[in-house]
């Protein structure tokens, strides 16, 4: 019986992905640890390895298919004595290829969801000749919800079932076709009806007076950060701790290490920046925290989430025991790790997890703003441009390179007090570097 080479989840929060190239071709002989493909997922695109050792027999999913749901069959793969005539009936259910992550296979298609509305009928659907309506549960249940009535659906999954895409086009449909009517109808005033907007697959038919534009699709990486950042403003209790911290010190101590590092080693604000946050939460252990309904965790180890921006989205790339580390070692660790991060490259390992996260917009010149926390942590350092400003020293006016920072705090996980102790401490490191080289 051919192997079953299945759409793997590749990230905790991945539902589905996109098959973006084959590295095979049927035919193909393969050993496990052999690259199959590359898989762009919610986080990057990375590389599927075969487990088994054997000849690609058929591939089930081309190149560029979107949504293909975790766990469905991608490819066939014959072991040694098997040959094509085994591929003949070969059991390939699973998820719909671009359909919903949470189809079922064929054979449980009698089964309904527990969510459908309690206002749907308790009988299956059924189309004009009173056969059964094919759909998978999440299908039903949105129809349900938007009042649609699936025998005038058609079907685009297997053997015609209808799918999740089928239902959001009947309902992109069903909107345009209103929008049609309000726009033939008289104008209750004497106002003239507001100009249409152009149509656009997943756009609000309704939306007005928007000029000519491209339409950019949503990426399932795009999809995911916005989920998860309107889920952490929506449910997380953001507070916000500013501090100005002078860096004249650190920019010379910096030059310093520079001329005396090895080759190929070259400390930036970032990498010190890295350094005091790790240094510290292990002097303010309770900042080093994370959050679940039952406890809160306050971690041992300083594990340092850094924004990277890459093509399309952002992803937080994890210096490990950060406050364990010197500033060489953070610096190599970090250029190693935004490289593979802007190729796409990043194994789930070195994006998962984190205990503090930081995001620098400073070489971008930003003064100072306020990031979202990335739950379940407790707390996010928003880093801005350092800059020339107006200080009073000794009660005199001077000049600083002054750098401002806020903390964004959930405040479930870390108090005020906590939060306020925390960025002292990181003030103090900033304005003394050379303390944070002991």
């Amino acid at each position: 019986m051919p192997v079953k080479i299945l759409m793997p989840a590749l990230s905790p929060t991945m539902t589905e992905g996109t098959l973006a190239k084959w590295l095979v071709k049927e035919g193909d002989t393969v050993e496990s640890g052999d690259v199959l493909a590359e898989i762009e997922t919610d986080k990057a695109t990375m590389e599927v390895e075969a487990v088994d050792e054997g000849k690609i027999g058929k591939i089930l999913v081309s190149e560029g298919t979107e949504g293909v749901a975790v766990n469905a069959v991608i490819a066939l793969l014959l072991e040694e004595d098997e040959d094509e005539s085994a591929l003949e009936g070969a059991d390939t259910s699973g998820p719909d290829v671009g359909g919903d992550a949470e189809e079922t296979a064929p054979k449980e298609e009698k089964t309904e969801s527990k969510d459908v509305a309690p206002a749907a009928s308790s009988a299956p659907a059924s189309g004009k000749d009173g056969e059964r309506i094919k759909a998978s549960p999440l299908a039903r249940r949105i129809a349900s919800q938007e009042g649609l009535e699936l025998s005038g659906v058609d079907g685009s999954g297997p053997r015609g079932r209808i799918v999740k895409r089928d239902i959001e086009a009947a309902l992109s449909s069903k909107s345009a076709a209103k929008a049609e009517s309000k726009a033939d109808a008289p104008a209750a005033k004497a106002e003239a009806p507001a100009p249409k907007a152009p149509a656009a697959s997943g756009w609000n038919p309704d939306l007005t007076g928007l000029p000519e534009y491209e339409e950019i699709p949503n990426t399932t990486m795009r999809k995911v950060i916005a989920r998860r950042l309107t889920e952490s403003k929506q449910q997380v209790p953001h507070f916000y701790l500013t501090i100005d911290c002078e860096i004249d010190n650190l920019l010379s101590v910096r030059k310093q290490l520079n001329e005396k590092a090895g080759e190929g080693v070259k400390i930036s604000v970032n990498d010190m920046i890295i350094r005091a946050s790790s240094i510290a939460l292990k002097r303010v252990p309770a900042a080093n925290a994370v959050w679940t309904d039952a406890a809160i965790l306050q971690c041992k180890q300083q594990d340092i989430s850094v924004a990277v921006a890459i093509d399309g989205g952002l992803i937080t790339p994890v210096i490990r025991n950060a406050g364990g580390k010197g500033l060489a070692e953070i610096s190599t660790e970090m250029k190693a790790l935004a490289a593979k991060a802007r190729d796409g490259k990043l194994q789930p390992q070195e994006f998962q997890g984190g205990t503090f996260s930081v995001s620098n917009l400073g070489m971008f010149g930003i003064k100072d703003f306020a990031a979202i926390i990335n739950p379940p942590q407790g707390c996010i350092l928003a880093v801005g441009a350092g800059e020339q400003r107006p200080v009073v020293k000794d009660g005199a006016l001077a000049i600083a390179t002054v750098m401002s920072c806020t903390l964004s705090v959930d405040h479930r996980v870390v108090d005020g007090a906590v939060g306020a102790e925390f960025m002292a401490e990181f003030k103090k490191l900033i304005e003394d570097p050379l303390s944070m080289l002991l």
